[in-house]
């Protein structure tokens, strides 16, 4: 392994010290200008949490989309994922334009409409980009939202009829007195979820029993 050199030594001794020495912005215009500097590529960049956030937060906001959608298989995931990333990246432009509305704050008790015309005026480039991230990011959630429905309404389209089929055999071989294993067959569904298509068949039947004798009845 190389040695370090004296010069290599140096700079880091040199950047550590620098390190220390710099504490950042002091004022409160000066934290804020900072925080948005922070975030000026947390709209389209790769990370989803940027270091000034709560990780918790984003967690649990996750969470809510994957509770509604409940997502099977990889690429559901990734567009419930999507979704998410999407839905927390707009609630950040929300927060960064309030945070360029209150940059010409200054404490002082001036009239709110009047401030909000100075933050407007000084800000006017900045909002834009942001009007235009926001509609980027809601056409995204939009676009993914259909993509997700449209997948999932297949998918439980092909397991309805792979279900009522699996129901079919069960029902067939039973009748001949002999007990049937779905896994013979590359039928993947749980026993609740089985027991569940046998109780709605049932249903279903005594319903229609119920409405011929009522026909029958009438007549």
């Amino acid at each position: 392994m190389a040695t370090p050199s004296r010069i290599e030594i140096n700079r880091a001794e040199i950047n550590r010290a620098n390190a220390q020495h710099s504490t950042g912005p002091k004022t409160e215009a000066g934290k804020k200008q900072s925080s948005l500097n922070a975030l000026r590529h947390g709209l389209t960049g790769q990370i989803v949490v940027m270091p000034i956030e709560d990780l918790e937060a984003y967690q649990a906001h996750l969470k809510s989309f994957t509770d509604e959608y409940y997502p099977k298989g990889a690429t559901e995931s990734h567009l419930v994922q999507a979704l998410a990333d999407a839905s927390w990246r707009l609630n950040r432009v929300a927060a960064l334009e309030t945070n360029l509305l209150s940059l010409a704050a200054t404490g002082e008790p001036l009239i709110d409409a009047m401030g909000i015309a100075a933050s407007l005026e000084s800000q006017s480039k900045a909002l834009a980009n942001l009007s235009m991230h926001s509609q980027r990011l809601s056409r995204q959630f939009e676009r993914t939202v259909i993509q997700l429905r449209n997948l999932q309404e297949t998918r439980q389209a092909k397991e309805k009829h792979e279900l009522n089929q699996l129901i079919d055999i069960i029902e067939m071989i039973e009748s001949q007195g002999q007990v049937y294993d779905p896994s013979e067959h590359g039928f993947v569904f749980s026993e609740p979820q089985i027991e569940s298509a046998i109780r709605l068949r049932s249903r279903e039947r005594l319903a229609e029993e119920a409405y011929e004798y009522s026909l029958e009845s009438a007549a």
